[in-house]
């Protein structure tokens, strides 16, 4: 049964028919658009000062602060979008046209993609940290980095093509909707598989893998201070996870439908997923405008001290990452061993190194 063309039929245990489109269901149409209100109004202004005080407070750019960077660049433009996808709620009909259905829903997935993306890079980085600090400055220069975050960008834009092929503004009742169209069921199977796999479960596989070596290498050190930095960006893992969770969910059962034979499992699979579609989405917007208040509570000691700034120096603070400190654990070993480690670290630009092997009260300072 492809999308295009659902016919009508009724659940004989509920009397509720599922030919309607997402956005006619009363109760997910209005949760919706009040979860997405609520998201605009604190998630907006919160990734634009995240995103002013890294290019105006920021006295060096780390590769953690890049990451953040990218991460509130993504989590900003998938804000702005909001406005768009609320007034489609509160009116239960397309009015921008065509053009604005595929590119609203294209720059949507883009910056879906792109989070995950950024949070999974900075897992991985903090893994590389912890586990080879002295490697980490070879393969983490400033050119490097940057070369790795275009090449991201231009990988998530053309994973997101699907959404701009499949969406379109079709009639439904006396109203338009812009809905993806699927002629067969398996372009319902490849745009949510492939949502589901780039989005979801290869970022999360490494993730996981990632944050249990660090967490184990933790462990084994009596330096606790640095499962601070590693705190904040677990959260910031965790809470993505939470928020996106449910999104994929549906998308799991909307390929499930598209593959089940014709039935009764397969008219309740369908109704599962229209009356879910707009709330778990909403849902999903929560994750952009989570990671602001995670960084206010996180640097929350800088605010009195540093300003507005704050923000900035939360960056430069969680930038202390486990590579300068992991140096500090091998010091106890040999104090040679310590001499080279500095040695190494010396030679990196990143401001994450260059102040804790200064001066050992900095890292104090920053990491409070």
């Amino acid at each position: 049964m492809a999308q295009s063309n659902i016919s009508p039929f009724i659940n004989e245990s509920s009397n509720l028919t599922t030919n309607e489109s997402v956005v006619n269901t009363n109760t997910g149409t209005t949760m919706g658009a009040l979860i997405l209100s609520l998201v605009f109004l604190l998630g907006f202004p919160g990734n634009i000062f995240i995103i002013w005080s890294v290019l105006a407070r920021a006295k060096k750019y780390s590769v953690t602060t890049l990451l953040i960077l990218n991460l509130a660049i993504a989590d900003g433009s998938l804000m702005a979008l909001t406005p768009f996808f609320i007034i489609y709620l509160v009116l239960k009909k397309w009015v921008f046209g065509e053009a604005m259905c595929k590119i609203l829903f294209y720059l949507c997935l883009v910056n879906m993609y792109a989070s995950i993306q950024m949070i999974m890079l900075m897992s991985v980085y903090r893994l590389v940290a912890v586990l080879w600090p002295r490697r980490v400055t070879l393969i983490t220069s400033r050119k490097t980095v940057l070369w790795v975050l275009a090449v991201l960008w231009v990988l998530v834009m053309v994973a997101s093509v699907p959404a701009m092929i499949f969406r379109k503004v079709k009639p439904e009742g006396n109203t338009r909707v812009c809905e993806s169209v699927h002629v067969k069921d398996s372009h319902v199977v490849l745009q949510y598989m492939l949502e589901i796999v780039l989005g979801f479960l290869i970022p999360y596989l490494v993730i996981v893998v990632s944050y249990i070596c660090i967490l184990r290498r933790i462990r084994q050190t009596k330096f606790r201070r640095r499962i601070r930095s590693e705190k904040l960006i677990l959260a910031i893992v965790v809470t993505f996870c939470l928020f996106w969770l449910p999104y994929n969910i549906i998308n799991m059962v909307q390929v499930t439908w598209a593959l089940y034979p014709k039935g009764q499992v397969k008219d309740i699979l369908n109704l599962i997923w229209h009356k879910s579609r707009a709330v778990t989405s909403s849902i999903a917007f929560i994750s952009s405008c989570a990671n602001p208040v995670l960084y206010f509570f996180a640097g929350k000691s800088y605010i009195r001290r540093e300003g507005l700034a704050f923000m900035a120096r939360l960056f430069e603070g969680t930038g202390l990452d486990s590579a300068t400190r992991k140096s500090r654990q091998n010091s106890q070993n040999s104090r040679e061993k310590d001499k080279d480690a500095d040695a190494v670290m010396l030679k990196d630009k990143d401001p994450d190194s260059v102040t804790n092997s200064n001066s050992n009260t900095k890292p104090v300072k920053n990491g409070n």
